[in-house]
């Protein structure tokens, strides 16, 4: 059913003010958009990050999505208490898979304290359950982490390598300001089968070597943003097979709403614009992000 509004879960009215800190940016939530004509999946979100002003349960977020064609999401774990939460959470409802795994700036925080690989092996353990379909999100961070941190997130990055391949499990990449060395690991180490660029950051360069792998390129509301036109250029060559969508929620919310609290449900404003910027048919380009994303983390019944 479409409305003017968001589902109940989300009806909390409030400025739009695109510009402001998200620790003081408005609460409220964006109204739904229009439901697509083909539903997809949100390849990444964090539903035990709160944002708004009240929580929103796991059923209720899901239902907000269905309304509107987003029949699915990926709940990712960044360290051991959010990726505890993830398996829980694949429990609860079965409209979601999951991924564990260390953020590569939390990774330095396990080192400080000794506790690196303790936490790894506890990872691999949570990843053994059947509907969690991921490691990640892992990789590399140069705009968070610095010094010796670096040692400790490339170490954590190849570690989550091996435990994925070893698990036959997708690789979700964390990857900021950092396209080389990540796609060095990966060659280094020996990629999994299937990889996913998540929040996909790069240009033109990144989306070939992509292309070339057969890595899949997950685009967020980041895509929508002015300042983004590195993004346009590498969904324009990206291959239509490698594509995904998220939302990254609570982050990242898409224009117009920039600045305002992100969930699952605003999904379409992200494929909409991707149908616009690539002129693709809206139907056919939910269609394929839909095939995309089982071939990526496997189905959600």
């Amino acid at each position: 059913m479409c409305t003017s509004l968001p589902p109940a879960a989300y009806q909390d009215p409030g400025a739009d003010d695109a510009q402001e800190p998200r620790s003081s940016r408005p609460k409220a939530f964006p109204p739904a958009p229009e439901p697509l004509p083909v539903p997809v999946m949100d390849n990444h979100t964090h539903l035990d990050f709160p944002d708004g002003k009240a929580p929103v349960g796991i059923s209720a977020a899901l239902d907000a999505a269905a309304a509107v064609g987003v029949q699915g999401a990926v709940q990712v774990g960044c360290d051991l208490e959010s990726s505890r939460f993830t398996v829980q959470a694949v429990d609860l409802d079965r409209r979601l898979l999951g991924a564990v795994a260390l953020h590569p700036n939390d990774a330095p925080r396990y080192a400080a304290r000794g506790q690196l690989e303790e936490a790894l092996a506890e990872i691999e353990q949570l990843a053994a359950h059947p509907r969690i379909r991921a490691i990640g999100e892992t990789g590399l961070d140069y705009y968070r982490t610095e010094g010796e941190g670096l040692a400790h997130q490339r170490h954590s990055f190849r570690r989550h390598i091996d435990i994925a391949k070893r698990l036959d499990l997708t690789l979700q990449i964390h990857d900021r300001d950092a396209h080389d060395d990540v796609v060095q690991v990966l060659r280094e180490e020996g990629a999994p089968e299937r990889v996913v660029f998540h929040c996909f950051s790069g240009d033109e360069d990144l989306a070939r070597t992509c292309n070339q792998e057969g890595w899949w390129m997950s685009f967020a509301g980041t895509l929508t943003f002015r300042n983004a036109a590195n993004l346009r250029a590498a969904l324009a060559v990206a291959d239509p097979n490698l594509v995904l969508v998220e939302t990254d929620a609570p982050f990242l919310t898409p224009h117009p709403h920039r600045g305002r609290p992100n969930a699952s449900y605003m999904v379409p404003y992200t494929v909409r614009a991707m149908a616009e910027l690539t002129g693709t048919d809206l139907a056919g380009l939910c269609a394929g992000i839909a095939d995309n994303t089982v071939r990526a983390y496997g189905t959600w019944d």
